[in-house]
């Protein structure tokens, strides 16, 4: 079976979807591994470190989609990549399919068999490919640190000869995987910590980590499933709010991770707050790509207002590609052994992380959630 990597051409990107140590695992599995042609170039991977490793390299994207069997890509391919694909093939990549009617409806037309890395089950099964979380480890990381880099202070306490510098404030929008690493990496530097988070259950591993919860008390409309917020109602959101108000005025940093999954991500800080905010304060955005948790992100952008700096970078894992790249190829490396062999892919349909994962297959949409979001 021939796996085919080709070169991210989405703006900005600098990951790839496979390293050589993931060259080399699935040579030994007995698949062969085809990578075109400077695609690991973003994360300081060259072509002969990839051919030392057992890869085929190829300077011709058009030859490797026509004869790829399996493509695995960390962002979706673009339209014109899918005609080329050869029918029947499989991908592996992130999809976001929920939002992506057009994407998905060309892989039905090729008869391409997709799994997306953003739909494997996040349960114990399938803990190494779980490449959201990987993913947004990294983020959270480079959340701190770009904060830190645009503010214009320390994080820690600083007793002095010439006095006392303050410790940092920093409020954290969500407990998940992007804001424990975030609190983790703002307590490191010595910051004073706080973090808000709608999700029953996630006070605890805060604490655990050294931050102050800041809690709302919940109601029936809080809906999580699988590690995600479903649904929230408009008058939780607006108790959150309230609630919130003074601590995002104190703060020196914000960080917001909050996404709904399939929806756009809801406005947890407005402009009036944006306006309460000292000078010199800094928002990062992680949910910049899906709508923003600030009212006045701009995805793509680091915008200032009120004399406030709101960073909304749309890939904050790919600026450290060489991370982000080593462990979403052991993330994509997993699923591809456990979903197939040399010889082929398994097609266990009722399996947890096939039915999870796997959106279409020869030709129609598969994936229950995605029909009936897209009513496809």
């Amino acid at each position: 079976m021939k796996i085919v990597v080709i070169k991210e051409i989405r703006e900005g990107e600098k990951r790839v979807a496979l390293t050589p140590d993931g060259v080399k695992s699935l040579t030994k599995a007995g698949y062969e591994c085809h990578i075109e042609s400077g695609a690991g170039d973003g994360s300081f991977i060259s072509d002969d470190q990839y051919r030392n490793a057992g890869a085929h390299i190829s300077t011709s994207k058009e030859d490797l989609l026509s004869a790829g069997d399996v493509f695995i890509k960390v962002n979706p391919p673009f339209a014109d990549e899918i005609a080329k694909m050869k029918e029947g093939s499989v991908l592996i990549s992130f999809m976001y399919a929920f939002s992506n009617a057009e994407l998905v409806q060309a892989l039905m037309k090729r008869k391409v068999s997709a799994f997306s890395m953003d739909a494997v089950p996040r349960t114990t099964k399938a803990q190494r490919m779980d490449a959201l979380s990987s993913q947004a480890s990294l983020g959270g990381y480079k959340a701190v640190m770009m904060g830190a880099n645009a503010l214009g202070k320390i994080f820690p306490l600083m007793m002095t000869a010439a006095g006392t510098i303050t410790p940092s404030r920093v409020l954290i929008f969500g407990a998940g995987v992007a804001g424990l690493q975030a609190l983790a990496t703002a307590k490191r530097l010595g910051a004073v910590v706080e973090v808000t988070d709608i999700r029953p259950g996630t006070k605890e591993e805060v604490e655990s980590l050294g931050g102050r919860f800041l809690q709302v008390e919940g109601d029936d409309s809080v809906k999580v499933e699988g590690g995600y917020v479903k649904e929230v109602s408009e008058e939780y959101l607006r108790k959150q709010k309230e609630m919130i108000n003074k601590h995002v005025a104190d703060a020196d940093l914000v960080i917001t991770t909050a996404a709904v999954q399939g929806k756009k991500s809801p406005v947890l800080v407005t402009k009036e707050m944006v306006e309460t905010m000292k000078t010199g304060s800094v928002i990062v955005d992680l949910a910049a790509e899906s709508g923003g948790n600030c009212a006045l992100t701009e995805a793509g952008k680091t915008i200032h207002h009120h004399g406030v700096t709101i960073i909304g970078e749309r890939n904050l894992p790919g600026m450290l590609s060489q991370n982000a790249s080593e462990m979403y190829s052991r993330n994509t490396t997993a699923l591809l052994t456990y979903l197939a062999t040399k010889d082929g892919f398994k097609w266990e349909m009722d399996e947890e992380i096939t039915k999870g994962s796997l959106i279409t297959h020869q030709g129609q949409v598969v994936h229950e959630t995605t029909k009936n979001i897209l009513n496809l």
